[in-house]
């Protein structure tokens, strides 16, 4: 495909097209990729303005080199985003017609991805942080307790709606989780605990300055300016905290997450339902959140022990006593029915498989037992 569009124009006009179906979030990281890439070439080869002048060397390895040496430092998660995001638009770029280099972005180009540790608090942190957040007993506290006791993520936590408490069942309550990083509601189980706290946060809102009230309406969570704004409040609140309550480090909305997840483990809870309970959609994903400390699996290890040294009973089926069933007697006039005879006559004695016959074992007269070549006499 020949165009007179400059690289600017055609990836913009593509990021639009794809703005028609993908989430706004997604779409800002395919334009900040391009944007990124756009600006480096701007400046080491200002030279460059069309899609067909693009080389793997030294353009994109010169991008990926500047990725690197960037201050402050990007993360591997990070750089390998941007490059996912620019490799999906040259592809799509390539297949609808426009004269591109081959392998401009190769598996090898990706940074290796970093290796996630869960980092749950400990027990005695935990413990410590949900007491001094009832003590504070503020709409930001009741916030961060609700992300702890349900495991939701803390943006999630900001979308609740107002209304997102539902009953499922008698006797059976359920937060309504709105869409997160995946493009899917959930329900997750409330307890009476869960209940107080949503409880206390709409009492607590009640009470808010109408101006919150005003720009807030229909979410759990009141807020004055934006809503990026309350989530940013949020994780100094939690900082704060956790300071006052003594916590060995740093504490983020994210631990809570984890916290949660390695909780709901010792608890029984199997990885298929912690999975749905987190949001996840790869149950690889929830293994990272889950901490085994040596104490569960001594539990764990002593638990299944107990369990095999207890003698198995293996159940006895109970056969039947058929001595008193006995062979039916019929009287003098029943006789017996024979079976009728058919005699059958062949169709292809002078046929091809007249040969096959005479050389087989299984013959009649010179002709094979095949069904195709006999039928029953009249």
């Amino acid at each position: 495909m020949s165009t007179g569009h400059s690289l600017e124009q055609i990836l913009e006009a593509h990021i639009r097209t794809l703005a028609l179906t993908l989430r706004p979030d997604t779409v800002s990281a395919y334009r900040g990729a391009a944007r990124r890439f756009l600006s480096y070439l701007r400046t080491a080869f200002p030279q460059v303005r069309r899609l067909s002048q693009l080389r793997r060397d030294p353009h994109l390895l010169g991008w990926f080199r500047s990725l690197c040496e960037q201050q402050p430092p990007l993360c591997n998660k990070t750089r390998a985003n941007l490059l996912i995001c620019l490799r999906r638009l040259l592809d799509d770029l390539t297949a609808n017609g426009h004269s591109l280099s081959p392998d401009l972005i190769r598996c090898e180009d990706f940074p290796p991805p970093p290796h996630y540790l869960p980092r749950p608090l400990s027990l005695q942190d935990d413990q410590q942080l949900q007491q001094e957040l009832r003590r504070t007993d503020d709409l930001s506290a009741n916030a961060l307790l609700l992300t702890r006791a349900t495991g939701i993520r803390i943006g999630e936590c900001v979308d609740l709606a107002l209304d997102c408490l539902r009953q499922v069942g008698p006797d059976q309550w359920a937060l309504l989780v709105p869409l997160g990083k995946r493009p899917t509601e959930r329900l997750v189980p409330a307890d009476p605990d869960i209940r107080q706290i949503v409880a206390r946060i709409l009492a607590l809102r009640a009470v808010a300055p109408p101006a919150c009230l005003a720009h807030s309406e229909g979410w759990l969570l009141p807020y004055s300016g934006s809503r990026d704004a309350l989530y940013q409040t949020l994780r100094p609140a939690l900082a704060h905290a956790a300071q006052r309550a003594g916590c060995s480090g740093p504490v983020t909305p994210h631990r809570l997450r984890h916290s949660f997840a390695s909780e709901m483990v010792r608890f029984g809870v199997s990885l298929p339902a912690l999975m749905q309970l987190l949001g996840h959609k790869d149950i690889r994903m929830t293994l990272r959140y889950v901490q085994v400390t040596q104490q569960d699996l001594q539990r764990e290890f002593h638990a299944a022990r107990q369990n095999a040294a207890r003698p198995h009973r293996l159940p006895t089926l109970s056969i039947p006593n058929l001595s008193y069933l006995q062979a039916p007697t019929f009287p003098a006039s029943v006789k017996p029915c024979l079976p009728h005879a058919t005699s059958w006559r062949c169709i292809a004695a002078d046929s091809a498989m007249r040969k096959l016959g005479e050389t087989s074992n299984a013959s009649i007269g010179g002709c094979s037992l095949s069904t195709r070549n006999w039928v029953a006499s009249p």
